[in-house]
């Protein structure tokens, strides 16, 4: 078990938390805060506790010094100033001597957030390079190492991995939450345990479908991973979205072959035309044309997936039945989460695409868990842990 926060003396110390503020910004408005509001719990504790918080987070790709200009984390600092009602200082900076001076001056209690930690990467990759004085310096800023950023947790960057070996480290509530919540409902899910499998690249996928076939009853596939099983089995899916790697066409084959009593493919389709936009039409899977898209799941396919869905203790939704975000291809997904929400099972979604959709139809508050993870949570299931978190300190070994 690794130290928790709330393990740790950080009573007039100052902690280095990671977070994962990586929010969608549009002309500096946050147009989704809920990672930020997911961070909360662990800074009002250590703000309780007379901590001295000291806040690092990634934002965006930054590869060159354009790409900071729009990738800044002073509007994500202005946010959180008004969801905690407490002064947050900002610093321009992710090293400097002015920083350390703040931070020695900081009082408990007080919050800085730094820079985005990308900006490190121009031009030497220092943090996304897990670079061992970048990490140095940071956590020479603290006495203790907080990760919090469940996201983040899969890369081995200098502020999510290589901190935690200077000084001693824990993990914040809301990764305790996401592994908690893993380990309990997805690696050891009541059963009957059902998944839903959707989403656009297959080959992103392939791995979660091998680690989570022996734990489950059911796999309904649907999206473009669903295009390329089609594909597979010779059926034509037109001009739709599929891969056409051969290695993964064949490790999917025989997936299919071998699991055939627990997968589920589309029964029909809506589907749209290479050469008019605003063509839209319902068809049985085998009656797709080689000039048509499939853009979402039909009638069929939804009333024999509810079958499963209604006889399911736990579902887990990873990915989208289609286009949602164009409402005449909308029906597939909408319904599918409705169909979901009113079962009795545990439903937990799975980070990414899903959880966007989830916040399209303003459902999240009737699934268990949205996990705020997407890769990383991706990654724990298939390989039952994640970098960052492997290297925080296990609880019998810790000194303090």
């Amino acid at each position: 078990m690794k130290k928790r926060i709330q393990d740790m003396d950080v009573n007039n110390k100052v902690v280095l938390l990671r977070c994962d503020f990586n929010v969608p910004i549009e002309n500096g408005n946050i147009l989704d805060d809920s990672k930020i509001v997911a961070s909360l719990e662990t800074i009002e504790y250590l703000i309780r506790n007379n901590a001295k918080v000291v806040i690092l987070s990634h934002f965006g790709k930054v590869k060159n010094e354009e790409d900071k200009k729009n990738n800044s984390l002073a509007p994500v600092a202005i946010k959180l100033q008004k969801l905690l009602n407490t002064k947050v200082i900002f610093s321009k900076q992710t090293r400097s001597l002015y920083l350390e001076a703040k931070i020695g001056s900081m009082k408990p209690g007080e919050v800085i957030i730094l820079e985005n930690t990308r900006f490190e990467d121009v031009p030497d990759k220092l943090e996304s390079g897990n670079d061992a004085q970048l990490a140095m310096y940071w956590s020479g800023l603290a006495d203790i190492f907080c990760l919090d950023a469940f996201g983040s947790s899969h890369r081995k960057h200098a502020s999510t991995y290589g901190v935690a070996k200077y000084i001693p480290s824990c993990i914040g509530f809301l990764v305790q939450k996401e592994v908690e919540m893993l380990d309990k409902n997805i690696l050891n899910a009541e059963k009957p345990f059902t998944i839903v499998m959707g989403g656009a690249k297959v080959e992103d996928k392939v791995d979660l479908i091998e680690s989570l076939l022996p734990k489950c009853d059911n796999l309904l596939i649907t999206g473009g991973i669903a295009n390329s099983c089609l594909h597979t089995l010779e059926i034509n899916v037109g001009s739709s979205l599929r891969t056409t790697d051969e290695e993964t066409l064949t490790r999917i084959r025989s997936i299919l072959i071998n699991n055939k009593e627990k997968i589920l493919l589309p029964l029909d389709a809506m589907i749209g035309r290479v050469y008019d936009k605003e063509y839209i039409n319902h068809v049985n899977i085998n009656e797709v044309t080689d000039d048509d898209i499939i853009y979402d799941i039909g009638i069929k396919t939804l009333n024999k997936y509810k079958e499963i869905i209604d006889k399911s203790n736990t579902i887990f939704v990873n990915g989208t039945c289609g286009k949602y975000e164009e409402s005449k291809f909308a029906t597939g997904t909408r319904e599918m989460l409705n169909n979901i929400v009113n079962s009795n099972a545990i439903k937990i979604v799975g980070g990414g695409d899903g959880v966007s959709a989830v916040k399209h139809f303003q459902l999240q508050d009737r699934f268990d868990f949205l996990s705020t993870g997407g890769g990383a949570t991706l990654e724990y299931i298939i390989n039952g842990g994640l970098p960052a978190i492997d290297n925080i300190q296990d609880e019998e070994t810790s000194n303090m």
